[in-house]
Order: C-alpha cells, then sequence, then structure tokens
C-alpha cells in the first residue's frame, strides 16, 4: 500500500506543477495541444480535433516519469 501512496504524492506533485505553470506561464512558447501534426478539421458547423503528436510526447515524457519511479 505503501507503493501506491507514493505514486499518488508524485503524481499530485506533478499535477500541482502542471497547474501553477499553466497559471503563471500562458505564454509559453508551445501551446500544448496545438502542436504541429495535431489533426484539425473545420467543416461548416463542425470542427473535429485529434492531438495525435500531443498524445506522443505526453506519452513519451509519462513513459520516462514511470520509468524513473519504478527503478527507484
Amino acid at each position: 500500500m505503501s507503493e501506491i501512496g507514493k505514486l499518488l504524492i508524485i503524481f499530485g506533485f506533478i499535477m500541482v506543477l502542471v497547474g501553477i505553470m499553466l497559471t503563471f506561464f500562458p505564454k509559453l512558447p508551445f501551446v500544448l495541444g496545438r502542436l504541429p501534426g495535431d489533426i484539425i478539421i473545420r467543416k461548416n458547423n463542425f470542427t473535429f480535433y485529434f492531438p495525435l503528436v500531443t498524445s506522443i510526447i505526453l506519452s513519451i515524457i509519462l513513459t520516462i516519469i514511470l520509468y524513473f519511479l519504478e527503478k527507484h
């Protein structure tokens, strides 16, 4: 049970850091979710958005973080 507790604390800390970054730094050099390679289809009254590249980048980042957390 202590492993799950540690993971939840670390995840909460990461969420707090992301929240602070989004609150105090709205003009980041990149806009997560609007990267080149994300699919946007706009028709008359319809917009389809699929963040393909954003999903891949987030997956890589989370994989690296979880890899290092698992090692310890």
